[in-house]
């Protein structure tokens, strides 16, 4: 794989401002607004400048002529590629002035402000407080590595191995190798981007160059996303059934961190009620009443306040991850650190049988929450506005599933006819969901007896089933993109299945894939081949098993995934799929291969002849025609 050569301006300061990913876009906007003799001039910025998504909806084409025409009233003057970068910064600040006045809603306990970092590049403002306390947390967490980090912007990270050490303690395992050359380096990078998008973080406007230059609130940010997914995983009604106690009770969040005695109510992590620490106070007192102390209540000094709280909850060994500076401060990043620590070690909740055994009957079979978590990763990777906590309750409002589909297909939402949440008035909702039901429609989705009123209503497997044919549509609409000037035709499920079959036949290997649910499959020796073939150098054959017992074959689906993603493949399932067989699952990860592969060579250097007609009556086109009834 051939290094990469990034986009570099003069002005250090600017190139700062921007990801690589960034830059690229912008310098395309900035191509396409050059007239006939190769010039770009400020008469030609508007009409580009007013499409960027941090400028759209929110300046005029005219509001943006004006604020060009502060800098310089000739219309004629020839602008160049710094030049319009500045002027693209100063109409995002502008933006983002017009827009400040907007209302904000009430952050939840699950916020997306605290999952979904901000990749902004108006403001890189960066904590050094949180920067010391992420450097402490990964070093916990890689003790036994042979490597310290004594700073985010070291080495280490440049070279892809620490975010790969530390990868590996999160919910993946993620087998890696220590980058020894730059095809290799980025190969770690590639790998902890998708893997980061497989748990769960949103990875929007960032690259691996972007990794290998350590820009720090980058690094910062992606860290942020991955800490706080490693504290949260275990606060569900799954692995803590006790939570059904704050189901119960209508204050919910607010309930458990402002107990019952006490009038303090914590709205958000960054509050006044979290800065002068009264409410912690109240809830370590309730918590742990045997170090419980009237001292710190009575304590005016708020900084004081906030050291005596650190003290109290050493003793119930939480870790630090902030200083009595960041409580009075209100980092909302660190103070959710720290509560989520908190209520690991003591959450003060019932144990009562009853309500435990209430919490196990909530949970789905293991092939619907494993779905669930595929089509929630998938849909947060697209980076929308949203941010997809619960699946199932997460998309009755049909706002979500609205702009999964301007993201897909963009233009074909009318946006005036859709409500944003929060929606007070159900028949919002189902106005929202019937929009969605009839762009399905458009799209040829299998819609038979569906209406808006079945996503209203959370019904589980018509809501998998219509995701499955959205994300199945967004996938054959990357690859038709692909081949659109060589052959222009529709992407099957079959060419797909032809295409795997004939990578791995040129490459000399004698393992075939009769369709998508060939239980053959499961040992994870065709995908490995197929992997090999479009990249020899990626499969490391002495970690392959033969894949005759299950262990053998969750050591070989787990090294599929992460060799797929170390190639830059963006995948969200998990072994079980592949040793299963999940046939959605199975025809996701080979077109993702595919799509990688082709998007890396081109289609004429990838394939010297049409892929071969199929009859339509064969069993590797049965995903193509799965109706609602059968994917669900």
């Amino acid at each position: 794989m051939s290094g990469f050569v990034g986009i570099l301006v003069s002005d250090p300061w600017l190139q700062s401002q921007f990801t690589q990913v960034e830059l690229r876009g912008l310098q395309s906007k900035y191509s396409s607004a050059k007239d006939a003799s190769g010039k770009v001039t400020l008469a030609a910025l508007p009409p580009v400048m007013v499409k960027l998504k941090a400028i759209h909806d929110i300046l005029t084409q005219d509001e943006i002529k004006d604020i060009l025409s502060e800098e310089s009233t000739d219309v004629d003057q020839e602008i160049d590629f710094e030049s319009f970068l500045r002027a693209y910064l100063n109409l995002q600040a502008r933006a983002t002035a017009k827009g400040s006045g907007s209302k904000k809603s009430t952050t939840s306990f699950r916020s997306t402000s605290f999952l979904k970092a901000t990749t902004t590049t108006l403001r890189h403002t960066i904590s050094e407080s949180e920067k010391a306390s992420y450097v402490t947390h990964i070093n916990n967490f890689l003790k036994d590595d042979a490597s310290s980090y004594r700073s985010l912007n070291k080495c280490a990270l440049r070279l892809g191995e620490g975010w790969c050490s530390f990868m590996v303690h999160t919910p993946l395992n993620i087998p890696h190798q220590y980058g020894t050359n730059p095809w290799e380096r980025n190969e770690n990078h590639t790998l902890c981007l998708n893997s980061a998008k497989a748990i769960g973080c949103t990875v929007v406007n960032i690259g691996t160059q972007d990794l290998v230059e350590a820009r720090p609130h980058l690094v910062v940010g992606l860290i942020s996303q991955i800490i706080k997914i490693q504290l949260l995983a275990d606060i569900n009604l799954k692995k803590t059934p006790e939570l059904v106690e704050l189901v119960e009770d209508r204050c919910g969040r607010a309930y458990w961190l402002s107990p019952r005695e006490s009038s303090t109510e914590m709205d958000e992590f960054s509050s006044e009620e979290s800065r002068d620490g009264e409410a912690y106070a109240h809830l370590l007192n309730a918590l742990a009443p045997e170090h419980g102390t009237t001292t710190t209540l009575e304590t005016k000094d708020p900084t004081e306040r906030a050291n005596l709280i650190l003290q109290q909850a050493d003793k119930l060994e939480c870790q630090r991850y902030v200083t009595p500076q960041d409580i009075v401060e209100g980092s909302p990043n660190l103070n959710l650190a720290f509560v989520a620590q908190i209520f690991q070690h003591r959450n003060g909740l019932t144990t009562d049988n009853t309500k435990v055994s209430f919490a196990e009957m909530m949970t789905d079979d293991a092939e619907t929450s494993r779905e669930e978590r595929c089509f929630r990763l998938w849909i947060n990777s697209l980076g929308v506005d949203s941010y997809v906590n619960n699946l199932f309750e997460d998309v009755r409002t049909g706002w979500v599933l609205l702009e999964v589909l301007d993201k897909i297909s963009p233009g074909s939402v009318n946006w005036k006819l859709a409500t944003k949440p929060p929606i007070k008035m159900p028949f919002r909702k189902v106005e929202n969901c019937n929009q969605v039901i009839s762009l399905g429609k458009e799209l040829n989705f299998s819609l038979v007896n569906v209406a808006g009123n079945d996503i209203v209503q959370g019904n589980k497997k018509l809501i998998l089933a219509f995701l499955w044919q959205l994300m199945r549509f967004s996938m054959l609409q990357l690859l038709k993109n692909l081949r659109f000037h060589s052959q222009g035709k529709e992407i099957t499920d079959a060419d797909i299945l032809n295409w795997a079959n004939n990578k791995v036949k040129k490459s000399g290997r004698s393992s075939e894939m009769e369709s998508f649910k060939d239980k053959s499959l499961s040992n994870g020796t065709f995908f490995l081949e197929l992997l090999s073939a479009v990249e020899p150098r990626v499969v490391n054959w002495s970690l392959v098993t033969k894949g005759e017992t299950d262990e053998d074959k969750k050591l070989n689906a787990t090294y599929i995934i992460s060799v797929a993603r170390k190639l830059g493949c963006a995948i969200f399932l998990l072994p079980e799929d592949i040793m299963e067989v999940n046939q959605k699952m199975i025809l996701t990860l080979t077109a993702s291969i595919m799509y990688w592969s082709l998007q890396r060579k081109g289609w004429y250097a990838e394939q010297t002849s049409p892929v071969a007609p199929t009859d339509g009556d064969s069993e590797s086109a049965d995903v193509s025609n799965l109706s609602i009834e059968d994917a669900s």
